[in-house]
């Protein structure tokens, strides 16, 4: 069956970057949000992303892992404008997300979508799923009516869901099946990228596997490419093709799957690969890297690096310098002035 595709909303030529041969899907240059919080008497700000800057190619799937209150989801959520960022750039497809206007990001949007952590609040409770499923369709003037809910039908079986589905409500079904029903309406606009936020924290262990497998599934089937956000460095470690690390809003480090897991450079990535459960009793555990103590708060971020508190090699000129991601070898990037 054949859909009809959208026609742009507007022109958004004045959006666009200039061309490259090898210019990149999405590219996110010095992302910046700031949130105020408090009375006009008495304001201070959150300061939940600093200079976050990193780029993905079609069909790569990029793990953004880190501690929770490090920015990972208001990452996220600025790429797609659902919070809208205080700085810097979002270039998708070469068209500037962050400065598009309202008619022209509706354009925009449809090929960028979300699946939200929260597989109970993501969904009306008062539609059903045919009409959650079909709602983007017909926004993006993709199907209408019959056709609609056929691609609808279609769609949930994709999901492993029954088409029988298609006429009940969200609180008729598990948190599994609602996240498939999530993926399903992300599918349904066509999306060929995908912000995935914490996409099985919310599900049993058991589910947590089939949805990672469903999502690697439809990847290599439509050729989707994702921003896989989580604190479980196991899921991540399943699903991605490249990692970034992030604490506190900033980039700690960024490299293959590989880089990341092998071969470690930061500080902060050794102590979070070593926080991870070892499913083998015979091998000894290594507790000297475990970080005590808390994440400190955005609102007063420690000078210069950020992780210092809390960092086991940490010096006084820590303190005095921001770190900038540099190389450490092809495409392995790390922010410290140690190692």
């Amino acid at each position: 069956m054949q859909y009809e595709q959208a026609s742009p909303a507007s022109d958004t030529s004045s959006l666009d970057q200039p061309e490259s041969a090898s210019q990149p899907l999405l590219e996110v240059r010095n992302l910046q949000k700031t949130f105020p919080i408090g009375n006009r008497f008495n304001r201070k700000y959150v300061k939940a992303i600093q200079d976050v800057s990193f780029s993905m190619n079609t069909g790569e799937v990029l793990g953004l892992v880190g501690e929770s209150g490090s920015g990972k989801t208001t990452v996220g959520r600025c790429i797609v404008r659902l919070i809208e960022p205080t700085g810097g750039d979002v270039f998708f497809q070469g068209k500037n997300l962050a400065k598009a206007s309202r008619q022209e990001l509706r354009s925009l949007r449809k090929p960028l979508q979300i699946i939200f952590q929260d597989p109970f609040g993501a969904l009306n409770p008062r539609m059903k799923v045919g009409a959650i499923i079909s709602e983007g369709m017909k926004i993006h003037n993709i199907a209408h009516g019959e056709q609609a809910r056929e691609r609808a039908k279609e769609l949930l079986k994709k999901v492993g869901l029954s088409e029988n589905h298609i006429d009940r409500y969200p609180h008729e079904f598990s948190g599994g099946q609602r996240q498939r029903i999530g993926i399903a309406r992300v599918l349904a606009v066509d999306a060929k990228f995908i912000i995935a936020d914490e996409p099985v924290s919310a599900l049993d262990v058991s589910i947590q596997a089939q949805v990672i497998n469903l999502l690697q599934d439809l990847k290599e089937e439509y050729g989707l490419s994702m921003l896989c956000i989580s604190h479980d460095l196991g899921v991540v470690e399943h699903i991605s093709d490249r990692v970034a690390v992030m604490y506190l809003g900033r980039l700690m480090e960024i490299g293959t799957k590989e880089d990341i897991y092998d071969n470690p450079r930061h500080p902060y990535t050794q102590s979070l690969l070593e926080a991870m459960p070892v499913p083998d009793p015979e091998r000894p555990r290594k507790d000297e890297n475990i970080l005590q103590g808390d994440i400190p708060s955005p609102i007063s971020p420690p000078s210069g690096c950020v992780f210092r508190t809390r960092c086991p090699i940490a010096t006084k000129e820590c303190a005095e310098v921001v770190p900038p991601l540099e190389e450490v070898s092809p495409g392995h990037l790390k922010a410290c002035i140690r190692q």
